[in-house]
C-alpha cells in the first residue's frame, strides 16, 4: 500500500486511460486546434465552464422550442437581452448550493433546497414529478426519498430531471471512485426508478471526466463511452450507450442518430443523444449545443446535459462571450462554480487515498 497525494491522485475509472485512439472510433480523434485547446485547462476553467455551459444549453435550447431552425435561432439569441434558464439549472444551482454548504451530499438537505427553491420560482417549468414530491414531504412528514419512491404507480420516475442538474455533483467530486454511488443518491430524492437514477450516474460520471481530459490532447471517443458503459446498472441505458458507440464509430449524421437514441424526457431516450452531441463535436462548443437542440425533442435538456460536458471539456473559455454576456444571472453561477471548486479541493485535501 503506498500513500498518494491528491494532487497526484487518479480516480479509478481513469487510471487506463490511454491518451492514442484505438477502435473503430478512433478516426473521429483529433488534435484540439482552438487556442482555448492549446494549453490544459485549469480545473477551475472546467467547472465554470460546465455550470454556464449547462446553463447556456438549457436556455438556448429552451428558446428552439419556438426557433427550431438554426438561422431563426441564432438569431434570436443575438436579439435576445437576457438568456432565460429553466428548472433545468436552477435544480442545477440547488444541487451546486447544497453541496457547497454541506461539504457532501445530504438527501434531506438537498430535498429541502430543491423544495424551497421551486416554492420562490414555481413558473422554471418544472415537471410534474417534483412538485408532487414536496406536496407529499410537507403533508406526511416522509422523507424526500419515501416520497419519490411512491409517484407513478410506486416504480418512481425514470425521466431526465435527475441527471439534467447532476453537473455539480460530477465536478465536486471529481476523481472519487465513488462518483456514480453520489449521483444514483442525489437522483433518488425526486428520480427513484433504477433507470432515472442510472442516468444521472452516468451524466455526473461523464462530467467528472471530461473534467480531467485535456483537449490539446486526442480524445478517444471509444474509450470515453466504454468507461460510461462500466459504471451503468441498467439494461435501457447499457444498450443505449452500445448503440452510440456503434453511430459514432460510423460517423452517423445527427439527423440518424436523434431519432435512433431518443429525444424524449426519458433518461435513457434523451442522455445518449446529448452525449452524442458532445462526442460529435468534442473541439466545438456552439456546434455541440446547437446538434443537441436543433432535433427535436426535449431541447432544453438534450442542451443543458450536452454542454454540462462540453463546458467541462474545454473549459469556460470555450463558450461563446456575446451569450455568456446575457445569460441569466451569470455572475452568480460564476461566483458558485468557483465557491463550488474551492470546497471541493479543501474537502479533497482533508482526505488521505490510498492504493496498491
Amino acid at each position: 500500500m503506498k500513500c498518494i497525494c491528491p494532487e497526484a491522485w487518479i480516480p479509478l475509472p481513469f487510471l487506463e486511460w490511454d491518451a492514442k485512439p484505438k477502435g473503430p472510433c478512433a478516426g473521429r480523434a483529433k488534435r484540439r486546434r482552438r487556442s482555448v485547446a492549446s494549453m490544459e485547462k485549469s480545473l477551475k476553467s472546467g467547472f465554470m465552464g460546465s455550470m454556464l455551459g449547462s446553463a447556456l444549453g438549457d436556455a438556448v435550447g429552451e428558446l428552439a422550442f419556438r426557433f427550431p431552425d438554426k438561422g431563426a435561432l441564432l438569431d434570436e439569441v443575438g436579439r435576445s437581452r437576457t438568456l432565460i434558464y429553466t428548472d433545468d439549472t436552477a435544480m442545477a444551482l440547488g444541487l451546486a448550493r447544497s453541496l457547497a454548504e454541506v461539504g457532501d451530499l445530504d438527501q434531506e438537505q438537498l430535498g429541502k433546497r430543491f423544495r424551497r427553491d421551486f416554492e420562490q420560482e414555481p413558473w422554471r417549468g418544472y415537471a410534474q414529478g417534483p412538485p408532487t414530491i414536496f406536496s407529499r414531504v410537507k403533508s406526511t412528514g416522509c422523507t424526500y426519498v419515501e416520497a419519490a419512491r411512491r409517484i407513478f404507480r410506486g416504480e418512481g420516475s425514470l425521466g431526465n430531471g435527475a441527471a439534467m442538474r447532476v453537473a455539480p455533483l460530477g465536478l465536486f467530486f471529481h476523481g472519487e471512485p465513488d462518483l456514480h454511488k453520489k449521483a444514483r443518491a442525489s437522483a433518488e430524492i425526486t428520480h427513484a426508478h433504477p433507470v432515472g437514477m442510472d442516468g444521472a450516474a452516468v451524466q455526473a460520471t461523464a462530467v467528472g471526466l471530461a473534467l480531467h481530459l485535456n483537449p490539446g490532447e486526442p480524445l478517444d471517443i471509444e474509450k470515453f463511452v466504454t468507461v460510461l458503459q462500466g459504471i451503468s446498472s441498467t439494461t435501457p441505458i447499457r444498450e443505449k450507450l452500445h448503440l452510440l458507440k456503434e453511430l459514432l464509430s460510423t460517423n452517423a449524421p445527427p439527423q440518424e442518430a436523434a431519432p435512433l437514441l431518443g429525444r424524449t424526457v426519458a433518461v435513457h431516450e434523451s442522455l445518449p443523444f446529448a452525449l452524442y452531441a458532445f462526442l460529435k463535436h468534442p473541439d466545438a462548443f456552439e456546434e455541440c449545443l446547437l446538434c443537441a437542440v436543433l432535433h427535436g425533442g426535449d431541447r432544453d435538456t438534450l442542451g443543458a446535459m450536452a454542454c454540462a460536458v462540453s463546458g467541462a471539456y474545454l473549459g469556460v473559455e470555450a463558450l461563446p462571450r456575446a451569450w455568456l454576456d446575457r445569460l441569466e444571472n451569470r455572475q452568480y453561477m460564476e461566483g458558485l462554480a468557483l465557491d463550488l471548486h474551492g470546497r471541493s479541493e479543501a474537502r479533497k485535501g482533508k482526505r488521505v487515498f490510498r492504493t496498491n
